[in-house]
């Protein structure tokens, strides 16, 4: 499912899409638009975002489905899908010793 909601995210991307891999690349768009279509078309939500350096955030969002889409946003403004799946289960993250 996932795989094909990526497929209609954006729609057919060069080589990889006629491969039959539509996530073969990563998907980039500017962040307007990514958002607006994670919001409205899968009803995601950010479930939580992290510093991968300086210029570059990386967000999870979920559907009410459970399927996940990852997200690198970078400072210029363009938002790039660089995974998705189903069936995200939370952790509870238990202390060292």
């Amino acid at each position: 499912m996932a795989l094909y909601a990526c497929a209609v995210f954006l729609g057919p991307t060069g080589p990889a899409a006629a491969n039959g891999g539509p996530i073969a690349q990563i998907l980039c768009a500017p962040s307007d638009v990514m958002r607006h279509r994670l919001e409205t078309r899968y009803r995601a939500q950010r479930a939580w975002a992290g510093l991968r350096n300086p210029d570059e955030v990386v967000e999870l969002w979920e559907d009410p489905e459970g399927d996940w889409t990852l997200v690198i946003t970078y400072t210029g403004g363009n938002w790039c899908i660089v995974a998705m799946g189903d069936a995200l289960l939370p952790f509870a993250f238990a202390p060292n010793g």
